[in-house]
């Protein structure tokens, strides 16, 4: 005897279909796949669990002048107002490898709408194609707004290439979309303390 073949019509296919995704999405809300998506995050490469709110007391002894703490393995900036009315969480680009990841404790020491853009000598080492100097614009790598940390070379600045954020992309800086750059921008004053870890 042989194989019947099952035959389902396109519209019976597409009602089945739908009934499956509405219970899968009733599931889901009854936390029916949240062991599934636990085992699913231990292996898989994204950011989405580390994305979460933080305190900042682990991380700062007071708020003067407002804080900001760059979470280098999640990805994340996190900024607090001095009154704690303001907390802000943002997506980051992070320096590509450990060798160009400073972490530590600094602070704001220059704010510039429009940045220009010099590759430090190392950069120019690594790419000796690029370019000595790149003015504020569009094509500046520093995006729209820039804060200047105490440490020479290193910023907070915004990109025009949205790809790079959330990835380890950058030469060593901390790089936000630009919308996000110019409310950091505009909550920040020099002096606002910094935390890289």
């Amino acid at each position: 005897m042989g194989r019947e073949k099952f035959h389902l019509p396109r519209r019976a296919f597409l009602a089945g279909a739908a009934s499956l995704s509405g219970t899968f999405a009733l599931s889901q809300e009854t936390g029916v796949f949240d062991a599934v998506e636990a085992e699913a995050s231990k292996t898989a490469l994204r950011n989405i669990s580390s994305f979460r709110m933080l305190d900042w007391r682990p991380y700062f002894d007071t708020l003067k002048n407002g804080a900001i703490l760059s979470d280098i393995d999640s990805r994340a900036l996190h900024y607090w107002s001095e009154d704690e009315s303001i907390y802000k969480l943002y997506p980051t680009s992070v320096p590509m490898t450990a060798d160009l990841t400073r972490k530590g404790r600094t602070k704001v020491v220059r704010k510039v709408v429009g940045p220009s853009w010099r590759p430090t000598p190392e950069m120019r080492k690594r790419n000796p194609e690029w370019p000595e100097y790149v003015g504020p614009g569009p094509d500046n790598p520093l995006g729209s707004h820039a804060l200047y940390l105490s440490w020479t070379y290193y910023r907070i600045h915004g990109t025009h290439d949205t790809r790079k954020i959330g990835r380890r992309s950058s030469n060593g800086c901390i790089g936000l979309y630009n919308e996000q750059i110019a409310e950091l921008y505009e909550l920040t004053k020099v002096g606002t303390q910094v935390l890289l870890i």
